[in-house]
């Protein structure tokens, strides 16, 4: 049974960013005036649950970063974030329970209630 709301499968060896997501990452980074941009995925220790997501508008991929293209974007991954970020789902809400990028991540054993912290 399959419900309305239910995401595609995720390949392991990637991460998804829905169209809502990279339309809020092309009017950020036109905002900041970047022409050439692509979208650093990764993560940090700290957070409530021992890791926290980091995003950030930047120039390019660095030598340690898997390119992905997503929606119309690039997607930059440090090869060390990757194996706690394959399979992840980046969306953007801006309904009444709160605005701003969500992640979905079936690698997370436990997440907090703020939605950026998370442990494996």
């Amino acid at each position: 049974m399959t419900t309305a709301h239910a995401q595609p499968k995720v390949p392991i060896n990637s991460i998804r960013v829905t169209e809502k997501a990279a339309g809020k990452v092309r009017e950020f980074a036109k905002r900041d005036g970047k022409n050439e941009f692509g979208l650093k995925v990764a993560v940090k220790g700290g957070g409530c649950s021992g890791l926290t997501y980091v995003l950030d508008i930047v120039d390019g991929p660095t030598e340690e970063d898997k390119v992905i293209e997503q929606n119309g974007i690039s997607v930059y991954v440090p090869k060390k974030a990757f194996v706690f970020l394959a399979g992840t789902v980046l969306d953007f809400s801006d309904g009444l329970n709160g605005k701003g990028f969500e992640f979905t991540n079936p690698n997370a054993k436990t997440s907090c209630g703020c939605g950026t912290s998370f442990s494996v």
